[in-house]
């Protein structure tokens, strides 16, 4: 897949996503908003109610595509004949749309009320959504493959190595505007690193980044470098700015990344065997949709 057919692959979901949402609302809202007791009386209710055509449709739109989105990110990431389909980092992406549209069309189908043990499955759900968005956070500030495979040490620095030989040969970046590159790469925090402070320190470094980018960049411009390489070499000394940082915080994110692990999976486990139960439930009293 190249850097073009990704950003179509990424815009296809996020498009999905956002229009989903606001044919929703759109045609839902005057339902969704009255109170609780009114709306029987509404016109909308038939289609909207939990039960309804609608409702009923969102409800099996949005458990399948959850279940789709665990089963086969799971099956791609630990069944080694299935490695050679595609890039970890693509069904992982396809595993977050899945998951994140997944939620909100099940959130619709409840018609916003909760009760008995299907509200354990709900707020599992919105606990294995909200720690989803943690788990990414912290999963893309571990150095990887393209593959998904977490890179060790050496290989880190051989990354960090051919960027500032790419620097040197490729693009012949002066040595004066090469080191001040290194010295804005090698900047360090100072104080201890931990899991209390590692997300100020985050945004801290995101800021820092952003201001030593700017400076190169005058410094490039300044040496009469043109525009096409000065982006061209900003974007590298971006990669080992954002490199080194990772380099940082890779003791801390990996164990968060196991303490994640023991939040995530319980909730998600929870969530799926309430909601087959509540699928067998449903089911069981004869409650059909188109089929």
């Amino acid at each position: 897949m190249t850097k073009f057919q990704h950003k179509l692959y990424i815009s296809l979901f996020v498009a999905v996503t956002l229009l989903s949402l606001v044919l929703i609302v759109y045609y839902g809202y005057s339902y969704y908003t009255l109170p609780l007791e009114e709306r029987f009386f509404s016109p909308l209710h038939n289609n909207f109610k939990p039960s309804g055509f609608i409702g009923h449709g969102l409800g099996i739109i949005g458990s399948f595509m959850m279940l789709l989105g665990v089963v086969i990110y799971m099956v791609r990431k630990r069944v080694k004949s299935f490695h050679r389909y595609g890039i970890l980092k693509y069904w992982l992406e396809l595993h977050i749309f899945l998951c994140t549209l997944g939620p909100i069309l099940v959130l619709f189908h409840t018609a916003f009320k909760f009760g008995g043990i299907v509200s354990v499955s709900f707020w599992s759900m919105v606990a294995v959504f909200l720690s989803g968005i943690i788990g990414r956070f912290i999963y893309v500030r571990i150095p990887r493959t393209i593959q998904g495979v977490e890179l060790d040490l050496r290989e880190v620095d051989d990354i960090n190595n051919n960027y500032s030989l790419t620097l040197r040969e490729k693009y012949n970046v002066d040595e004066n505007i090469l080191l001040q590159i290194e010295n804005f790469a090698n900047q360090k925090y100072k104080g201890s690193l931990s899991v209390k402070n590692i997300l100020f320190i985050v945004v801290k470094d995101y800021f820092r980044r952003k201001s030593n980018l700017r400076m190169i960049k005058k410094s490039l411009i300044n040496a009469g470098v043109s525009r096409r390489k000065v982006n061209e070499i900003k974007k590298i000394s971006k990669q080992k700015m954002l490199l080194s940082n990772r380099i940082s915080y890779l003791r801390v994110f990996q164990s968060l990344f196991k303490y994640w692990h023991i939040v995530h999976l319980p909730f998600a486990l929870v969530m799926l065997i309430i909601m087959l139960v509540h699928i067998g439930v449903t089911v069981t009293f004869g409650y059909k949709w188109i089929f």
